[in-house]
């Protein structure tokens, strides 16, 4: 296990050097978050008011969306240079590929989240520091699940020509119940009369989302990065 770990841990460093140079899939991924959000700034404030639950389903668009985009471009990089094969006849375990890649994705993600977040709060009024920590769980709960599935996914699509137009067409339906936790679980935070209880009810739902969809990715990898 320390040896998958330790590879693992190499795969991810070696990613996110490569992005710390060119900032390529970073810049892309906060400016189409951004956007996300501001578009709906525009639609849902009225007279200064949002919408009611609007920050929530906003957070978790603006996660969504940016986070498919991220996916998009994850074997992006090995698909061009032709070292996928290469990375895959490594003298170790697919799951350390697997692993490396989806810390890698988590750290984009949770980086461009630090700074999508703060800006929903402010453009929806949203109360960000009324349980930080509880609020700040959520997210990543809700971030390594969608990433947990969408990281085997973009392995597997990785050759298709049309891999930009499948992976949201086969990852959404199966991250629905992390997006619907991760809404409902948020919302019960922001809402007027705040509910942590729930809200702490949905994250142990995520972190049960978390464990099934992680475990199974990594049974799941190997054998199908074989085919």
């Amino acid at each position: 296990m320390t040896s998958v770990l330790r590879a693992a841990w190499l795969i991810a460093r070696k990613d996110l050097r490569v992005e710390a140079r060119n900032r390529e899939i970073a810049y892309t991924t906060l400016f189409f978050a951004m956007a996300c959000v501001l578009v709906f700034a525009f639609a849902f404030v009225v007279e200064g008011q949002p919408l009611a639950d609007a920050a929530a389903g906003i957070l978790w668009v603006a996660v969504t969306f940016s986070g498919t985009l991220a996916l998009g471009r994850a074997f992006e990089r090995e698909r061009q240079s032709e070292t996928l094969r290469a990375l895959l006849l490594a003298p170790v375990e697919r799951a350390a590929v697997y692993l490396g890649k989806l810390f890698s994705l988590l750290v984009l993600m949770i980086g461009v989240e630090t700074i999508t977040v703060p800006v929903i709060g402010v453009l929806f009024g949203a109360p960000l520091w009324r349980a930080p920590w509880l609020l700040a769980s959520l997210v990543a709960a809700g971030t390594i699940g969608f990433a947990g599935v969408g990281t085997l996914f973009a392995a597997m699509l990785v050759r298709a020509q049309s891999r930009d137009v499948l992976l949201p067409v086969l990852l959404y339906p199966i991250v629905v119940p992390v997006i619907i936790a991760g809404v409902r679980g948020t919302a019960a935070i922001f809402a007027a009369e705040p509910d942590f209880a729930v809200a702490q009810s949905w994250l142990a739902m995520l972190i049960f989302f978390d464990a099934v969809f992680v475990t199974l990715a990594l049974w799941v990898f190997g054998p199908v990065m074989s085919e």
